[in-house]
Parts: structure tokens; sequence; C-alpha cells
């Protein structure tokens, strides 16, 4: 009885300790994911976009268009251009951002960062209703909820209540 006592014991204590590594692991993952900037979006083919991230958390928008404009020549990825599109919008530039995010759409129509990102540039230009067309969109993408679908819901309310 003592020898089932202190395996069962040993057990619990080795399930507990995977629980709390796994719980860990999750965690760090999160973390990590979330410190990448602005979009959050990863794939396994993208190019490394670490740095052009940091000049956009850092909004040294004119540096991130620097250092995208060589990658588009070798690769056609849908986050760079979805970044190259956020950064033009940063700057100003709505119609070659439209283009931008247009582009990263065609490579993959469910992109949640350039659907929001191009929701917000409808919002900026006072075209709300295509806004929301893409708020539609981004919640069959994320029936529970995501970072994009919120945050682009917020900036329709901000613009919303400036109208009223």
């Amino acid at each position: 009885m003592i020898a089932t006592h202190a395996a069962i014991e040993t057990e619990i204590i080795m399930k507990t300790s995977a629980l709390w590594l796994s719980a860990l692991l999750v965690g760090a993952s999160l973390t990590a994911t979330g410190a990448l900037a602005v979009d959050n979006v990863t794939s396994r083919d993208a190019p490394d976009l670490t740095s052009v991230r940091a000049k956009i958390k850092a909004k040294d928008y004119k540096a991130a268009i620097a250092e995208l404009t060589p990658m588009l020549e070798t690769n056609q990825h849908a986050d760079v251009y979805n970044l190259m599109g956020f950064s033009l919008r940063k700057t100003g530039d709505y119609k070659q951002a439209y283009t931008f995010y247009r582009k990263a759409l065609d490579f993959n129509p469910e992109h949640k960062g350039a659907l929001e990102y191009l929701g917000e540039l409808y919002v900026e230009t006072g075209q709300v209703d295509k806004a929301r067309e893409n708020v539609v969109l981004l919640k069959k993408l994320c029936p529970g909820g995501c970072e994009e679908l919120a945050d682009l819901e917020h900036a329709i309310a901000r613009a919303s209540a400036k109208v009223n």
C-alpha cells in the first residue's frame, strides 16, 4: 500500500509539472507573438520581418518602407504587402496603401491584418460602410473574436463618436 501511495504521488507531481510546463510554454509563445509588433501575422513562408516590425513599432514608417521596398522584388508575400500598406498609410499615402492592402488580400484573402488595416484606411478616408464590410469578413474569420476585429470595431466606433 505504501509503494502504491508513493507511485500515485509521483504520478501526480509529474502530471502537475507537465501542466505547468505546458502553461509556461503557451504563455511564452503568446508573449513572443505579441512582441512581433503591428500585425502579429506570421506564416511559415514569410520572410523575416522582425526588423520591419520594430521600425513600425517605433513609428519609423519611412525606414520600414525603405526596408520593405527591396523585399517586394524577392518576397511576393501577403505579410510584406500588408506591412508596406500599413507603413504607407501611416505616412499619409492612402492611394498606395490601398494598392498594397489589395495585393496582400490577392495573395491571402483571409489575411486578418490586411482586412483590419484596409478597414482602418476606409475609416480614415470617410468610407465607414466599406470598413463595416471588413468587420463582417473578420467576424467570419474570427467567430470567437480576435485582435484585428476588435481594433477595427474600435476605429469605427471612434470615427462614429467624432461624427455624432
